[in-house]
């Protein structure tokens, strides 16, 4: 398997975006980052407009957070996803779902994303879901990413975000080893873990990023830096997160 490599998940300057894409794109890539994972561009651009803008800064699209593709959002996704040139369709997983609230409830979950992988692999895409602090909750003795992972198709793929898993109070260094290969796609994120606080560059903060790596090495594809917020300069961040992962990872 090919060594993972490192990406940004655009949300991250998602202020920035809304004040100049271009701009914005350019210092990423000035950063030393080849690829991103995409979110939702500023209001009123075009996916056509922001795979463009995307090739004009010379970075490549990992991966798409994107709506659950099923229904009347199945032709808006798979258009951003084929715009973007990648095959790795991202539920992002926002706002949380009240089904999550009890075991039926995540099975009927498992249910909606079994129908999404289906329709994504018929389109020669994959389909996968990111988490935040509720998967991570406990639900009558079980957490309910522990369902998901027995109710859905075993070819839909998880994007754990170490840093919410940590911030639920489950240590996301066990759930990596259970799932592995299985979660290909990894967030890292580093600050107090906590739902409100600031975040920090990662190495700066409380989560164990060599022990997240060791534990997932073997199968990860990507570690995508994201921040939330932040209290300090969030280019600053971004970069020192970047240097700071990439000599965790040689």
């Amino acid at each position: 398997m090919s060594k993972p490599q490192i990406a940004l998940q655009l949300y991250t300057l998602r202020d920035a975006m809304v004040e100049d894409i271009p701009i914005t794109l350019s210092r990423i890539a000035e950063l030393g980052f080849d690829f991103v994972e995409s979110a939702f561009f500023p209001e009123g651009v075009t996916t056509q407009q922001a795979a463009a803008e995307l090739r004009n800064a010379g970075l490549r699209v990992c991966s798409a957070h994107c709506e659950i593709p099923v229904g009347d959002q199945q032709e808006a996704v798979l258009e951003i996803v084929d715009a973007f040139d990648c095959d790795s369709v991202v539920w992002h997983g926002w706002p949380e779902d009240p089904d999550y609230a009890t075991v039926d409830g995540v099975k009927r979950l498992a249910v909606r994303y079994n129908e999404a992988n289906a329709i994504c692999q018929a389109h020669g895409k994959r389909f996968g879901i990111h988490n935040h602090w509720w998967e991570f909750r406990d639900i009558d003795g079980i957490y309910p990413y522990e369902i998901l992972a027995e109710e859905m198709e075993p070819s839909i793929f998880f994007e754990i975000d170490t840093y919410w898993a940590k911030t639920a109070g489950v240590d996301p260094i066990p759930v990596l080893q259970m799932l592995g290969h299985r979660a290909p796609l990894i967030h890292i994120k580093d600050g107090p873990a906590t739902i409100e606080g600031d975040m920090v560059a990662a190495g700066q903060g409380i989560m164990d990023i060599p022990a997240i790596i060791e534990a997932s090495n073997d199968y990860a594809e990507w570690y995508i830096i994201e921040l939330d917020r932040c209290a300090t300069d969030m280019f600053e961040a971004v970069a020192q997160s970047r240097t700071y992962l990439s000599e965790v990872l040689s």
